[in-house]
């Protein structure tokens, strides 16, 4: 029988089902390692939700025709592809659509238990007719507007990975019930930041605790003035100290008091959150693992589940 008191968990295979030329700097296995060691920990295979992929017409809800066409047939010039960063091929553009399908799960079934956690997503540098730093699509964007349409009044993106999330911030420029906010590293890519409802870029020697206490002051503000019925968070892990591109030099400890913040504080104001894993680039991915697993750890925590104690700080 599966424990009644785990999140919502969202996975599917394919998201690291991607060949990409050797020694290329996306970690394309971590997402297959970190749902192994969740196997591993005991977290059984029936609580992971496997989701449906989004469809080229879903899509056009945030971006444009003929971008996501080039794409899919892949006539994308290949100076646009360099700025994305992959190489192109039919399996990058399926995997793209099966993550913005599992975003949107995430949301879904956060509306229905209160935490779920998807296993990938966090592709905020996509805009509307261009891709940028590995993100094709934003599955972001994607996911607040659907989830307008299924209902949901106001949304808070609350983006905590250490680039600024510049393709959410544009694209949802003009949209009132979709707050967007970023607390990102200042002098990181990208060079160019966007306005976000809510930016604020820390300085390389940022301390744990100034960090901590600038998450908490934002995302209490941030509840304060919205009052959003759903919360999308990016809990990308790019901020750790021994992260290859991030700059900053925040402790394993810190990210996990960062997402137990985020999730009890959300909890505590009944506010469902729908949080992706996001960023976070080492060669070595069983340590870049350890650093996502933060986040179960926070979320078992805040719902109660023993599998908490298994995950190491």
């Amino acid at each position: 029988m599966m424990p009644s008191n785990l999140p919502a968990l969202i996975y599917h295979p394919c998201y690291s089902e991607l060949t990409l030329p050797e020694r290329h700097r996306y970690p394309i296995d971590k997402y297959r390692q970190l749902y192994q060691q969740l196997l591993a920990l005991n977290v059984p295979a029936e609580a992971f939700t496997r989701p449906s992929s989004a469809s080229i017409e879903q899509l056009a809800i945030c971006h444009s025709p003929d971008y996501i066409n080039a794409l899919q047939d892949g006539s994308l010039c290949p100076k646009a592809m360099r700025r994305i960063g992959f190489p192109w091929s039919t399996a990058l553009f399926k995997r793209s659509l099966q993550s913005l399908g599992g975003s949107l799960a995430t949301a879904q079934l956060a509306m229905q238990q209160g935490i779920a956690i998807h296993l990938t997503g966090g592709y905020h540098h996509a805009f509307f007719a261009e891709g940028s730093g590995f993100c094709l699509f934003n599955d972001l964007v994607f996911t607040a507007k659907s989830m307008l349409q299924q209902g949901v009044e106001k949304i808070l993106i609350f983006d905590l990975d250490v680039h600024q999330g510049d393709g959410t911030a544009h694209m949802v420029a003009t949209e009132p019930r979709i707050i967007s906010s970023s607390i990102h590293c200042e002098k990181n890519f990208p060079a160019r930041k966007q306005v976000s409802d809510w930016d604020i870029g820390v300085s390389k020697d940022c301390s744990d605790t100034e960090y901590l206490e600038t998450v908490e002051q934002s995302l209490s503000t941030l509840i304060r003035l919205h009052q959003p019925d759903l919360v999308i968070y990016d809990a990308g892990v790019d901020c750790h100290q021994a992260d290859e591109l991030g700059l900053l030099n925040l402790s394993t400890e810190t990210l996990y008091q960062r997402d137990l913040l985020v999730l009890n504080f959300c909890r505590q104001q009944q506010i469902p959150v729908a949080a992706v894993i996001g960023g976070g680039y080492q060669r070595n991915i069983t340590a870049l693992v350890q650093l996502h697993l933060q986040l179960f750890k926070a979320a078992f925590t805040v719902t109660g589940s023993s599998l908490a104690s298994k995950i190491k700080t």
